[in-house]
């Protein structure tokens, strides 16, 4: 009896005491989490053959941030933005109606760019909301990082990772938030999106990745960019010779018409590549494809595409012949010790064909020099030079940008 009571008296002290636990820990959720500022300054320049006048765009993208502390394995994120042009807006934003300008898709606006709440346990994570999602390369999917304005994702996403090296993740998307914004028409795709992904890292020498994209858009005018990707993916590195390394990739993936696209077909995804690096330097080849059947061709329309086949931006839609792209890089970081270091320099070639018929699409040159001068602030310059055979024109594209965190 006496345990008994002892038994009663324990469990109304904690039931007594929960209200105000409980209240500590909200408190510790809001008062303890962190807090951040981001701003980029972009100038970027645009001389396009085709148009009478250059684009000049001079914008900055403020980004505040707040996340909350991790409580009892529960955490949020709210991030918003906002982008301004600074001193004009020479350039087609694609909404602001400057048609007589070649394109810059950086419009102006203030919108909440990321709004989240999840939960984690050592296994396992759930994270609903507007949010960033990336998967490996960003090949498929990404958040166009580059950009002024975020690509993010309206979506619920739960993660599984059930031994070391194994991870599983599948992401419904209701609503991709596009870089164009709100006033675009196709600056928000609403639809039924399925997106898996598996991987496994325990290996020394790569990654093993799996995947499957399921998009089915029902935006006027998006039912084109609907299509069903499954795909597998390996990448690493090995050690030749210290200080040398060999880094290496292979990626094949299928594509077909999925939900509301009129077309019928099915293409192939290639991508193999190899690189060399040691001592700051890195030289690398790769040959990508995205391939064609009978008048459309393997897209990508939640990529990061800026990273992919040319700086220029002259393959954001993938021709209707399809596209190969041969491309070899040259990059260096210089070491420390000198006034220098820290600056990284890079510089890449492709040459762009067709995947059907034997078209020569173009060339381009890409160029990047950055420095990070501090802990916050980073330096970069960069520019573009694509010429043009039987695809699109000439077009020179020249960014100079500074970014800060705090």
């Amino acid at each position: 009896m006496k345990a008994f009571h002892k038994y009663i008296g324990a469990t109304v002290m904690i039931a007594a005491q929960a209200p105000s636990a409980f209240a500590d820990d909200i408190t510790d959720f809001f008062t303890k989490g962190d807090a951040g500022l981001d701003l980029r300054y972009r100038l970027e320049t645009v001389d396009q053959d085709g148009f009478a006048e250059n684009a000049t765009a001079s914008t900055l993208l403020t980004k505040l941030w707040y996340k909350t502390a991790n409580v009892n394995g529960f955490s949020g994120y709210l991030e918003a933005t906002n982008v301004a042009a600074i001193g004009g807006s020479s350039y087609n934003s694609t909404v602001n109606g400057k048609a007589a300008y070649p394109v810059v898709p950086d419009p102006t606006g203030t919108e909440v760019n990321q709004a989240w709440a999840s939960y984690k346990s050592d296994a396992f994570e759930v994270k609903a909301g507007r949010q960033g999602i990336n998967f490996d390369d960003q090949r498929f999917i990404g958040t166009v990082g580059w950009r002024q304005n975020d690509q993010t994702y309206d979506s619920a996403a739960a993660t599984v990772t059930p031994a070391a090296g194994l991870s599983a993740t599948y992401a419904y998307v209701w609503n991709v938030n596009r870089i164009f914004g709100n006033d675009h028409p196709l600056g928000n795709l609403h639809g039924d999106t399925h997106l898996f992904n598996a991987s496994y890292a325990g290996w020394s020498y790569g990654k093993l990745t799996a995947y499957g994209y399921l998009l089915d858009f029902d935006a006027p005018g998006a039912a084109g960019l609907s299509s069903k990707t499954l795909g597998v993916r390996f990448a690493g590195s090995a050690k030749l010779a210290d200080p040398v390394s060999l880094g290496y990739q292979i990626e094949y993936a299928r594509q077909s018409d999925h939900g509301a696209n009129p077309a019928d077909y099915a293409a192939d995804f290639w991508h193999v590549g190899a690189s060399v690096s040691g001592k700051g330097l890195m030289a690398g080849l790769d040959y990508e494809l995205l391939g064609a059947d009978g008048g459309a061709a393997f897209q990508t329309p939640l990529a990061t595409l800026h990273k992919f086949n040319g700086w220029a931006d002259k393959f954001l839609s993938t021709p209707a012949a399809g596209l190969k792209d041969i491309y070899a890089t040259l990059a260096y970081k210089v070491p420390e010790g000198s006034a220098l270091s820290g600056t990284a320099l890079m510089a890449v070639y492709h040459k762009f064909k067709s995947d059907t018929g034997s078209a020569d699409y173009g060339s381009e040159w890409d160029f990047q020099v950055e420095k990070q001068v501090t802990s916050y602030l980073t330096l970069t310059a960069k520019a573009a030079f694509y010429n043009a055979d039987s695809f699109a024109t000439d077009t020179t594209k020249l960014w100079f940008m500074a970014s800060a965190k705090f």
